[in-house]
């Protein structure tokens, strides 16, 4: 996606926060609009060691910590991003390296799938019980299942170990790790 953009000032700075920072000063600077992405440990590390106003700037966590950090709960990483990179929201993004969609929460933690993308809680007892889907005005707590459609040639169906909460019109929140679970992700791979 760096490469596709043609942008010159476009980047990967995973260890590199010096130079993030000063490309960021330098865009904000110039009243660029910026995409920040990154997973939850690597905006936690930058925005310990720089405090900044960011006017300009989107910021999407991944989510995560994979065993890098303790972990913390969305909102506690989403008020620290705020308050130290001067931004009054950050957005999220929710998918697996298994899948080929993801769903994206602009704020508060509610992520919303594409449509060919399905979310289903199972009972945290007993793995093969589905869940009844939440009547109107309610909503369902269990464990995550996803259901992909666009993954044709490979798995479709994926059962986490992510706790959620799930809305009538399809829309979910993302609780946290059930207890015990296995660290998961490609932020694990080690270069």
């Amino acid at each position: 996606m760096i490469q596709r953009s043609k942008h010159s000032e476009s980047g990967f700075y995973l260890h590199d926060h010096e130079k993030l920072y000063n490309q960021l000063l330098h865009l904000e600077k110039r009243n660029k609009k910026i995409v920040l992405i990154g997973v939850t440990f690597a905006l936690l590390d930058f925005a310990e060691k720089y405090s900044m106003q960011l006017e300009n700037t989107i910021i999407m966590e991944t989510g995560g910590m994979k065993g890098r950090r303790v972990e913390w709960t969305r909102e506690e990483v989403h008020q620290f991003l705020k308050e130290r990179l001067g931004v009054r929201q950050v957005h999220s993004e929710y998918g697996m390296t298994e899948l080929l969609s993801q769903a994206y929460s602009k704020k508060e933690g509610i992520f919303y799938p594409p449509f060919w993308m399905r979310i289903f809680l199972r009972d945290e007892t007993d793995p093969l019980q589905i869940l009844p889907w939440p009547k109107e005005n309610s909503s369902q707590r269990g464990i995550i299942n996803i259901i992909d459609l666009s993954n044709m040639y490979s798995c479709a169906f994926i059962a986490t170990e992510d706790a959620g909460r799930i809305f009538p019109d399809g829309s979910f929140q993302v609780l946290g790790r059930i207890d015990n679970s296995d660290l998961r992700g490609c932020s694990l791979m080690t270069s």
